[in-house]
């Protein structure tokens, strides 16, 4: 299947609105939000301190009147120059966003969309990194594909195994915070991944410039499933 067959596929699987937070949020408390380095009001934020980031998105959600912040899909932040984790090379920086992040309280429960079985889970140390990781390998009228889910915390990955089975909207973890999610403020990072190639517990979630088309390819936008506004 190539990728615009595979942009069909996840947008028809269903017409209503997919959820990995509770359902019960109405979408009128999902509030948009701008992470990327043309936010001239973001760039007078020390984002380099969760604190500080955190102050700036929570700031956000209440002036809206919202639950949850969202947005960042091939978004290009300036967040990720704090973390060597990706830059390494000053020549290939990776700060496009390949996933949808959703920012609200640690410790909101986290849903799985469509019904899937654990392919892989993982602790991600590095600064700046995912923390707990939860990746769900999902089969649909004979297409595979996964979804990851990051920023998770320590006790999602406690008790899982691989190849536990979940159904369509079974809690699966909880959200971190950070001290242990990779020093962000509470936050998920929600990514579909067509070819998982060899990673396990762990996907790019940011990518450079270089290699943009390939991981936009691979890693279609969220939203096909999630059908928030944005």
């Amino acid at each position: 299947m190539n990728s615009q067959d595979f942009v069909k596929f996840l947008n028809d699987i269903s017409l209503e609105p997919l959820r990995v937070l509770d359902a019960s949020i109405p979408n009128s408390k999902y509030i948009p939000l701008d992470l990327s380095e043309s936010n001239q009001t973001l760039n007078t934020v020390d984002v380099s301190s969760s604190s500080k980031l955190g102050g700036f998105v929570n700031n956000h959600i209440s002036k809206q009147n919202a639950q949850v912040a969202y947005g960042g899909y091939l978004e290009v932040r300036n967040i990720y120059k704090r973390s060597n984790h990706f830059n390494r090379q000053a020549q290939d920086e990776r700060n496009i966003h390949l996933g949808i992040d959703l920012w609200c309280d640690a410790e909101y429960h986290i849903y799985t969309p469509l019904e899937g079985t654990v392919h892989s889970f993982k602790n991600n140390t590095n600064y700046g990194d995912y923390g707990p990781t939860i990746i769900l390998k999902h089969t649909i009228s004979g297409v595979e594909f996964y979804t990851l889910y990051g920023h998770l915390s320590l006790a999602s990955i406690q008790d899982i195994v691989i190849g536990q089975e979940f159904t369509q909207n079974e809690k699966i973890a909880t959200l971190g915070d950070a001290k242990v999610n990779g020093d962000y403020p509470p936050h998920l990072h929600f990514q579909i991944i067509k070819d998982i190639e060899d990673f396990k517990g762990d996907y790019p979630g940011v990518c450079s410039n270089k290699n943009l088309n390939f991981y936009k390819a691979n890693c279609p936008n969220p939203n096909l499933l999630l059908k928030l506004k944005i």
